[in-house]
């Protein structure tokens, strides 16, 4: 380059521009500039009206269906939405409310369970991109000093992401795992060497969250995510737990957003690309299965909740291999599946099986599906 060139005001502007941009964005943060182009539909934010495609102008076995919700239905489901490009497809609801007060249906409110930890995920990529924290950062830059009964070298090792993928190193074996006090959260590891879905590590990222940000869970919710997709729903404390409720509808839009990688419809909500791969991905190598939050088919191996060790199987093998799922206690499921541009959501009580995210009555599920979607 020559000097002349150098020398002239407005191309040595640019030129430092140009470098300011390319080193200011990291291999860890990569900022979309704009949203991607996409044929999914979205509804509109501010209308309850949502679009739909008759499952017979996609070729789907409609004989199948009945036996579909027939099974639905046997195992206590409240509601069962099916989303294709984004328009409904199938909408079912069965039983009653909570309060077993009236019949269930597109207005009624359920809990997510655990399935509300892929909100949290999503929340934490949110709260990284604006500045509040880094996953890096250390928990106790949050949560203060004596967030466990570890020594302080000890805990200040256990960092964010470590909340996010279930291996902080934390103690499991203990009377109650959804217990957030530090005497409940005693040392078994060094964090990143062994993985357990200890469900305390998981709610305590609402005050990460909420320390880092200055408002509340329930507010930041809102602010950064539900008033861009026109998603209802709240956040509830029912002891140590923060379950999220919404109605069917609600959890559907959010798997949309997924779906479309963290952009509704031309607005961008989570603009971190490089986190949002991170969290539908394998996030450390002990349980392939799961990512920040999020479950994960089509891999090897499987570490379950309140298993140990990884089985030789992957989450649900009657699902496309690229499924990625939110999954709750009961049975309360959000199920993505790029490849086929679904979304899935069950909600209700409890199948017949004790499992904390029921994976059996899911892979279940998904072959009465198949049978469907041939």
């Amino acid at each position: 380059m020559t000097k002349e060139f150098l020398e002239v005001p407005f191309l040595k502007k640019t030129l430092f521009l140009l470098v300011l941009v390319l080193f200011s964005c990291s291999d860890d943060e990569q900022i979309m500039d704009s949203p991607p182009t996409t044929n999914l539909y979205f509804p509109d934010i501010n209308s309850t009206q949502w679009e739909r495609t008759p499952p017979e102008q996609l070729n789907w076995q409609t004989s199948a269906i009945e036996d579909l919700y027939d099974f639905l239905e046997q195992n206590n489901t409240r509601a069962f939405v099916v989303l294709k490009d984004g328009k409904i497809v199938l909408e079912n609801y069965w039983g009653t409310t909570i309060q077993n007060t009236a019949p269930f249906d597109q207005n009624s409110l359920w809990y997510w369970a655990s399935a509300g930890k892929t909100l949290t995920s999503f929340l934490v990529g949110i709260a990284q991109v604006n500045q509040l924290l880094s996953i890096e950062d250390s928990s106790a830059t949050y949560l203060g000093n004596g967030w466990t009964s570890l020594t302080q070298k000890q805990e200040e090792l256990i960092k964010i992401k470590n909340q996010l993928t279930m291996t902080t190193g934390l103690e499991y074996e203990v009377d109650d795992l959804n217990c957030t006090t530090p005497k409940c959260l005693t040392y078994k590891s060094a964090p990143g060497t062994n993985w357990f879905y200890h469900n305390a590590t998981y709610t305590l990222l609402k005050d990460v969250i909420e320390n880092a940000s200055k408002t509340t869970y329930n507010d930041f919710t809102n602010q950064k995510l539900k008033i861009k997709i026109g998603m209802g729903g709240s956040w509830i404390q029912s002891n140590y737990n923060n379950v999220y409720w919404s109605t069917a509808r609600d959890m559907a839009r959010f798997g949309l957003l997924i779906l479309n990688e963290g952009v509704w419809d031309n607005q961008v909500v989570l603009s971190d690309t490089n986190y949002f791969s991170n969290m539908v991905n394998t996030s450390q190598l002990i349980n392939e299965s799961y990512g920040y939050l999020w479950w994960l088919n089509g891999k090897n191996s499987l570490i379950p909740p309140g298993v140990t060790v990884p089985l030789n199987t992957s989450l649900a093998p009657n699902a496309p291999q690229d499924l990625i799922a939110g999954m709750g206690k009961n049975g309360q499921y959000l199920d993505v599946i790029p490849s086929q541009n679904l979304v899935i959501i069950r909600m209700g009580e409890a199948p017949d099986s004790d499992d904390l995210v029921t994976i059996d009555f899911h892979n279940q599920m998904w072959s009465r599906l198949n049978e469907v979607l041939q």
